[in-house]
């Protein structure tokens, strides 16, 4: 899989992403809003079981490298869900901070979004965003997420409380 636009691709992870995924994301403000799973700091032994366990996904991907300029700059995904949840999928996205505010991420978010669709029987994508970060909440909206509601101090990291807003895009 192969998706491209004028200023990035989302593509399969691959062997030689290592080192620009290991710099991109060892970065606090890009950790700062993500789950405690994400590595921080992010070292390259992180890097490489990242891009192990995602090394030859079966088509359609449930998660793709944010390529620009020939390096990983970030990544976005699906977890699939289950049982009452099953045409749901949870997306989850992150970019490295130099091309934050470019439309980059919205842009993809937009594009990944409809191969989701195309690629599996999910009727719901959902993603839940700190309140603390209105950015991401814009990022959402842009890519035509509608804010569905908020859930008061659901989250809990690095000692602080924080709103969770959920946002979700129904197949069109």
């Amino acid at each position: 899989m192969i998706l491209k636009a004028a200023d990035f691709l989302l593509r399969e992870w691959q062997t030689d992403d290592e080192y620009s995924l290991f710099q991109n994301a060892n970065n606090p403000k890009v950790s700062q809003y993500l789950e405690n799973r994400f590595p921080a700091p992010y070292t390259i032994a992180d890097a490489r079981f990242w891009i192990d366990a995602h090394l030859n996904q079966p088509e359609p991907i449930t998660n793709a490298a944010i390529i620009i300029a020939g390096e990983a700059a970030g990544a976005i995904g699906i977890t699939l869900q289950n049982d009452i949840y099953v045409k749901n999928a949870r997306i989850g996205y992150w970019l490295a901070e130099p091309y934050w505010g470019k439309g980059i991420m919205t842009a993809a978010l937009a594009l990944f979004t409809s191969y989701i669709f195309a690629g599996f029987e999910v009727e719901r994508i959902v993603a839940g965003v700190f309140g603390s970060n209105p950015a991401s909440a814009k990022v959402l909206q842009k890519a035509g997420f509608r804010h569905e509601g908020t859930f008061k101090k659901a989250l809990f990291k690095n000692g602080f409380y924080d709103d969770e807003l959920i946002f979700a895009k129904l197949r069109p």
